[in-house]
């Protein structure tokens, strides 16, 4: 094709691209990022001939990455350009590997996010409305293609957005439609000179391999046109991509609680929806939490669709999601609870700081023609008090617990019965546990052991009332040492003085 036909052909999809897609509009400031290599002087020259028919002010960008022996030579020959062409540019640069090393990420990871963290401090303070980036449809295809091998969903087919919203400004890629080659091709048929980066030619990188190697045998082997092809099911994908993400955000509403800061993922009836909403729910809530998906994958997704009750679920950088009664969130990194116990003789209130609440006591007679007597309240308990030995112990729960409660049919471990009620685990270790003769006889929330249940024989009654808090006064209690020798020294029982040691008919 003749020079001036490819140039012709070339702005003239550069063009189409901006003004369908509103790209750029008349009056724009627009921050060019300029590496030196030939799709980004490509754009910038495409920039000066747009400029021509369209009122735009153009600024350039150049980021030293630091990695190559060359990237100072690159620095210069920018600088030199942008002399040439009387454009103000914005010079900047990082050590890549040390920032890569200490957040953990790949130099390509680490490098993206150092040079568009620069372009956006350098747009906001240029006062740009757009940034502008020279990604070619032959790098959109090699990014479809490496997710393609990866095992991407529809959302990564989507490829490189052609418009990126964000601060201060959005970030634009007018030369998508456009292959590399054609634009090296019209450079070099311009006389604009550009740089060639060897790193582009080591194949130990998988997207110089996808460029030099799979590509051009797509092309020569199996389709010309693969270029394009692979081009237009990003951009199909996309939209799709987006019109699905459309309804998914709406129907997402109804499964992501948010409470102050707080934002959880209600797991009850999702698992239940066809898993492609499902993941796709899942998807969003994760991109809320995170803010973003990169670390994200497939698996991540689908094991938190499918998360067990009570179970853990490790995400990046040491972030845990659990579910708890059916709601998935971030584990909350509560310190240990304090070990505690004490003996309570009944009578008063016995305050317990360590899991915040307090213990009243009292001794009545029974009289079921007036009154009901708790089971299974969160507030209370009533027993025969016939079944007690006092003092009583409370104490939090111990591993291997196990009480018989009130209408099971056997014995129960503590643990089960709590995660089951959908007790969170934080709470569980602090919950008290009263027993009598080393036996469980209640745990707040659960019904009393079976052999303290009020019966049609029962003449006394102890109850136990439960307030949240309690103060911070010093329990009622009963010395181990004198609990453990019956008779006090005056020869009575640490039992109340009206509390006969067997209650009558005993």
């Amino acid at each position: 094709m003749a020079p001036k036909k490819i140039a012709a052909r070339i702005f003239t999809v550069f063009k189409k691209t901006i003004l369908e897609q509103r790209m750029i509009v008349p009056g724009d400031r627009v921050l060019a990022a300029l590496s030196g290599g030939p799709d980004s002087v490509a754009l910038v020259a495409l920039l000066l001939k747009l400029r021509g028919e369209m009122p735009l002010e153009i600024r350039l960008a150049h980021f030293n990455h630091r990695l190559r022996d060359e990237a100072d030579e690159d620095e210069r020959f920018v600088r030199n350009l942008a002399r040439r062409w009387v454009l103000p540019l914005a010079a900047g640069s990082a050590d890549v590997r040390s920032f890569a090393a200490k957040k953990r990420l790949n130099l390509e990871e680490a490098g993206r996010d150092l040079r568009y963290g620069f372009l956006r401090r350098a747009a906001s303070a240029v006062g740009a409305t757009k940034i502008a980036t020279g990604h070619t449809m032959t790098d959109q295809a090699e990014t479809v293609l490496m997710r393609l091998m990866r095992g991407t969903g529809l959302a990564g087919l989507a490829g490189i957005a052609p418009v990126v919203a964000g601060d201060p400004c959005p970030v634009v890629r007018p030369l998508l439609g456009i292959p590399g080659p054609d634009l090296r091709a019209w450079l070099e048929a311009e006389g604009i000179p550009f740089r060639e980066d060897a790193s582009n030619r080591d194949r130990r990188y998988l997207r110089n391999r996808v460029r030099a190697e799979l590509l051009p045998e797509l092309e020569s082997r199996y389709e010309p046109q693969a270029v394009a092809h692979v081009a237009r099911l990003a951009s199909i994908a996309r939209e799709e991509d987006e019109l699905l993400g459309g309804f998914v955000r709406e129907l997402a509403d109804e499964f992501i609680l948010r409470k102050g800061r707080h934002v959880s993922l209600d797991l009850k009836i999702l698992p239940l929806l066809p898993p492609a909403l499902a993941r796709r729910v899942a998807r969003e809530y994760l991109r809320e939490l995170l803010g973003d998906l990169r670390d994200v994958s497939y698996e991540d997704v689908e094991a938190l669709v499918a998360l067990g009750e009570a179970k853990d679920l490790p995400l990046r950088k040491g972030l845990v999601l659990r579910r708890e009664a059916g709601l998935a969130g971030l584990k909350k990194r509560t310190p240990p609870a304090k070990s505690y116990e004490v003996r309570w003789d009944g009578r008063g209130e016995l305050v317990l700081p360590e899991a915040g609440l307090a213990f009243k006591g009292l001794r009545q007679k029974a009289d079921r023609g007036r009154r009901s007597f708790r089971n299974d309240d969160r507030t209370g308990a009533d027993l025969d008090a016939a079944g007690l030995e006092f003092p009583l112990v409370v104490r939090n729960r111990r591993p291997g617990d196990i009480y018989r409660p009130f209408g099971a049919p056997g014995r129960k471990k503590i643990k089960e019965i709590l995660r089951a009620k959908g007790i969170p685990a934080a709470e569980r270790d602090r919950l008290p546990v009263v027993l009598s003769r080393g036996e469980i006889v209640w745990v707040p929330g659960l019904p009393v052991g079976d052999k303290y249940q009020i019966t049609g024989t029962t003449e006394w009654v102890f109850s136990i009332r439960l307030k949240r808090g309690g103060g911070r006064r010093r329990p009622r209690r009963v010395s181990r040492t004198r609990a453990s020798k019956g008779p006090n020294r005056r020869g009575r029982s640490a039992l109340p003085r009206a509390w006969p040691r067997r209650p009558p008919g005993r």
